[in-house]
């Protein structure tokens, strides 16, 4: 593979593969990465990894996360079409994720959302996201704001802090037997299930994570247990994704995450980082690692600071953060 490799034909490959076949994809992004990435190149050779000596995904390393704060992690040479950038407070430094292709995240977004949801355009789409529409550059206010204007339904929109508006939105909805998607940072789905507790029999109330500070920490549990108790459901569902991905992760019930076909769970031993514990053959406890195929003009193999459970089918959990790690602006609290 030269310099400058087919990337073209790797790119169109990310999302129209046979199921069998992602730990050979997902090698073959690997060694384009390594070869486009100097960034990555220059970690993986730290580690004395033989790139042309890879062959299964235990061998692949993966870049700590914290990197897309101190450096531009791209593969081949780019101006961004977007660059998606962190929450954080004014104490942090904030990730930035520099994209090529604006189109990879909307076809990654889409395809993950319609795998777990079907056509955006059955729901009303309702964004609380005040914390994050107050800034710029949120990957997570870029996919809301595209499922909201493929919904077509004329009460979707994004929602700051107009809670007795929305809470009448709701209602009507619910008359109508409308099904409607509540999205929302925790934080403020905390404050309006507070100030408006409405049964809510038509709508799927989906948390993204987010205290940043403004409430105690809460276990994901906890907050579910809230939500659900507030708006009288069976279950509260959540969205798993962070700004240096393009894919996203969502659960139905229990804290229990499903990836689309692109995407993967891999945990790493907190004492060994190099060490993979577990697979989806042999379940255990660990740090989240990712893989990310959409992520090709960046970095697919991202080590996160998520402490996580894997199950024998790839579905996961996320039990909370590592200790020492920084608090991200979508994190909960360990249980």
């Amino acid at each position: 593979m030269n310099k400058r490799s087919s990337h073209t034909g790797i790119a169109t490959r990310i999302f129209d593969f046979n199921i069998s076949g992602f730990e050979s994809l997902a090698i073959d992004v690997f060694r384009f990465q390594y070869i486009n990435n100097g960034i990555y190149r220059q970690f993986a050779d730290a580690l004395r990894v033989d790139a042309a000596g890879v062959k299964s995904l235990e061998q692949i390393p993966f870049l700590p996360v914290n990197f897309f704060k101190t450096h531009r992690i791209q593969s081949t040479p780019f101006e961004p079409q977007v660059i998606f950038e962190s929450s954080g407070t004014t104490q942090t430094t904030n990730s930035k994720h520099y994209v090529r292709d604006a189109s990879l995240y909307t076809r990654s977004f889409l395809k993950g959302f319609e795998q777990c949801y079907g056509d955006p355009g059955s729901y009303c789409i309702i964004g609380l996201l005040p914390s994050y529409l107050e800034r710029r550059h949120s990957s997570l206010v870029t996919m809301v704001d595209e499922l909201i204007r493929r919904s077509k339904h004329h009460k979707s929109g994004f929602y700051l802090h107009e809670y007795a508006q929305l809470a009448g939105t709701l209602q009507e909805l619910e008359k109508m037997e409308q099904k409607v998607l509540l999205i929302g940072v925790t934080f403020a789905l905390l404050d309006f299930a507070e100030l408006y507790p409405i049964p809510l029999k038509h709508t799927i109330v989906m948390e993204t994570g987010g205290m940043k500070g403004r409430k105690t920490e809460m276990t994901r549990q906890e907050v579910h247990t809230i939500l659900k108790e507030a708006f009288q459901l069976p279950h509260i569902h959540s969205e798993y994704g962070m700004t240096e991905l393009l894919s996203q992760a969502y659960s139905k019930a229990d804290g229990i995450f499903h990836c689309p076909k692109w995407m993967k769970i891999l945990l790493r031993n907190e004492d060994d980082p190099l060490e993979i514990i577990s697979s989806p053959n042999n379940p255990a406890s660990g740090v989240v690692n990712v893989i990310d195929l959409a992520n090709i003009y960046s970095c697919s193999f991202i080590a996160t600071e998520d402490a996580g459970r894997l199950y024998s089918d790839g579905s996961f959990e996320i039990l909370g953060r590592v200790d020492n790690s920084d608090i991200r602006g979508c994190s909960l609290m360990a249980v």
